[in-house]
């Protein structure tokens, strides 16, 4: 599915001529207010989609509990949409500018944690907010209903909007709502996410493709008669030493991970049914497309040379993310503005117990209110379906240090933190930075008007959006 967005938009200007004349506005009147006054409920609702640790797609008491906040605040809520259950997308105003906050909820699987300095599971949970998503999704929720009464306080023309976004990890949700349209119409699009740091740079990410490869044989006993077998297992195990391969053949910013997901059942059997599950990452989009038919060439060899047959799902794919530096020295002043987190003697004693966890057993204090200095053409190694949206609307992110510094996503530590006064005073620094920058973008349309100008010379004049996974429908199970 294409899409294509005019480079210029006549509303902007429009709004630009009006406020030209109008009296000056302070940005941060009330707006911090709004939010440090929700920060109980701020807190309580991240605690609760913390417990609730559903992951993707499956965010069901997540979703509605964001839902019935922003429904509470006068938003006006659209549900299912892109045809997932969890997805919604919330609106107060009217017409433009029309700026986005994006808030993820979802968890990862197979973690358990509790809200403590050391390593002690949950009884009976094997999921968990690993990445710090229900501070992600608060946070903005937050940030989007102190626009709002800014909005409706001073008259402001424009609409905000909250995109709840499922599925991140691995769900690639927000590439179905690109896919669907649903930003056609948005002018700037603003999201966080849980760190250790505090930084608003200008960076981008790799693109990525998964799928899982499912090799079928025929069965036979291994040890009585193994000439009649052909084995789903021996063919995994080859397409993954041609891969290994590879590895040395393909540009050194490459990524290729994978795991096998099924290897038969018993020693004595041979396997008929056997799959890996791929990752593939690249910094452009064209070479990950390459990369990736190579790959799925090594799948078909294996396939041949095993006497086996072979099937492929695209699971999800995301475009790395294009950077913004007009909307990003914004972000920037504005996290600035609001500082970092502060940490009370409550917090130092749970961060030094939880960095003897940490490599060298220490933390860095310094970092967890220090704002990082402003820095472009960064580029991490991780992938997200960020990316997807910033190829479509001019996009702007932030990070927080939610957690102890030194702790990386995706660990118990981050687990723990974020259940902590550690995670809810990240997640607070995010929102103020976050509402401080629309408000900045909604009293300034010349600033959009610049974001959209370099958002289309670094898409180039013949970009057309491909989605990388394809035609596929959401994979609704891909967590069951």
């Amino acid at each position: 599915m294409a899409m294509t967005r005019s480079s210029f938009h006549p509303h902007l200007a429009a709004s630009l001529a009006c406020l030209l004349f109008a009296a000056p506005v302070v940005a941060s009147e009330g707006v911090l207010t709004s939010i440090e006054s929700r920060s109980q409920q701020l807190t309580e609702l991240s605690d609760y989609i913390w417990d609730l640790a559903e992951v993707g797609y499956q965010e069901t008491r997540s979703s509605a509990a964001l839902k019935d906040m922003l429904s509470a605040e006068g938003f006006t809520i659209q549900s299912k949409v892109a045809d997932i259950p969890t997805a919604f997308v919330a609106s107060y105003g009217s017409g433009e500018p029309v700026i986005a906050i994006m808030g993820e909820f979802d968890a990862l699987p197979g973690i358990s944690q509790d809200a403590v300095p050391f390593e002690q599971k949950i009884a009976g949970k094997n999921a968990a907010q690993a990445c710090g998503h229900h501070l992600f999704g608060t946070g903005s929720a937050g940030a989007a209903i102190a626009v709002k009464e800014w909005l409706e306080r001073t008259g402001t023309a424009g609409t905000i909007q909250f995109f709840g976004t499922p599925a991140e990890e691995g769900g690639s949700g927000k590439v179905y709502m690109v896919r669907s349209g649903l930003f056609d119409n948005v002018d700037t699009v603003i999201h966080w996410h849980p760190s250790s740091v505090n930084a608003a740079d200008s960076a981008s990410t790799l693109a990525n493709r998964s799928a899982k490869f499912t090799f079928s044989g025929v069965s036979s006993h291994a040890a009585a008669a193994p000439e009649r077998g052909r084995s789903a297992l021996d063919a995994v195990e080859s397409m993954n030493f041609m891969v290994n391969l590879l590895r040395e053949h393909v540009p050194t910013t490459t990524r290729l991970h994978y795991v096998i997901t099924n290897g038969g059942s018993a020693p004595n059997v041979v396997p008929n049914t056997a799959q890996s599950f791929y990752y593939v990452r690249h910094p452009d989009e064209a070479t990950l497309r390459d990369i990736w038919d190579r790959v799925v060439a090594t799948a078909e060899a294996a396939a041949m040379g095993t006497g086996t047959t072979m099937s492929y799902e695209i699971i999800h794919g995301n475009y790395s993310v294009l950077p913004n530096d007009t909307l990003a020295k914004v972000m920037h002043e504005k996290l600035s503005t609001v500082g970092g987190v502060d940490y009370d003697e409550a917090d130092e004693k749970f961060a030094d117990a939880l960095a003897k966890s940490l490599p060298n057993g220490i933390y860095n204090r310094a970092q967890a209110f220090e704002i990082k200095p402003f820095e472009t053409g960064q580029r991490g190694n991780g992938s997200t379906d960020v990316g997807d949206v910033s190829w479509t609307v001019p996009t702007v992110g932030l990070s927080t240090a939610t957690w102890v510094p030194g702790t990386v996503a995706h660990t118990w530590q981050a687990v723990a933190a974020g259940g902590t006064p550690i995670g809810h005073k990240g997640m607070i620094v995010a929102a103020k930075s976050i509402a401080l920058t629309a408000v900045t973008l909604f009293e300034n349309p010349a600033t959009l008007v610049k974001a959209r100008a370099e958002f289309d010379l670094r898409r180039g004049p013949n970009f057309q959006y491909e989605a990388l996974l394809g035609d596929r429908e959401p994979p609704l199970d891909y967590r069951r």
